[in-house]
């Protein structure tokens, strides 16, 4: 069985095709999905024209190294939080320069463990930024074992993609 669905694939491939038609590019800054969300777009042929770069950044440090994500954020809010979702998607756009239209961030708690009280396993953050635009976030409370709510956290970040590039006219 294949990790994505037809259908996923087909949203993915819709996705593209809108930001092919638009001059828009992509990039991806992941936590819980771990380069998933990279990994669909890439396994669509011809998508290098769309997709220009993605960063995992599992730890905290990563995301503070690679995105720019502040200590004090994380402190504040936790790494599973909008506030560090929407640092992360705009840490993409700026490292990402020009190369960037659109970046999608995401983190969560895929479980088994990690979860609290507050957070419990299935809670995922997610964030669009775009060139010139507002950044979105969205809270998730996904069901299922790992696998399902890593491939949850995907298909939302597809849609959340797509509603930005709608918006883009």
């Amino acid at each position: 069985m294949a990790f994505f669905s037809e259908d996923l694939l087909e949203a993915a491939e819709a996705l593209l095709e809108s930001c092919r038609s638009r001059g828009l590019r992509l990039t991806t800054a992941e936590s819980c999905t771990g380069g998933l969300i990279a990994s669909l777009m890439t396994e669509i042929p011809g998508s290098s024209d769309v997709v220009g770069r993605g960063f995992v950044t599992y730890s905290n440090e990563a995301k503070q190294d690679m995105l720019g994500v502040s200590a004090e954020t994380l402190a504040a809010h936790g790494a599973v939080s909008g506030e560090t979702a929407r640092e992360m998607a705009a840490g993409a756009m700026a490292r990402a320069g020009p190369d960037a239209s659109l970046a999608v961030a995401v983190t969560g708690v895929a479980g088994p463990g990690g979860g609290s009280a507050e957070k419990p396993v299935g809670t995922v953050w997610l964030a669009v930024a775009s060139r010139g635009g507002e950044t979105v976030a969205s809270k998730h409370a996904l069901d299922g074992d790992r696998t399902e709510i890593r491939r949850a956290a995907v298909e939302c970040a597809v849609a959340m993609l797509r509603a930005a590039v709608e918006r883009t006219g």
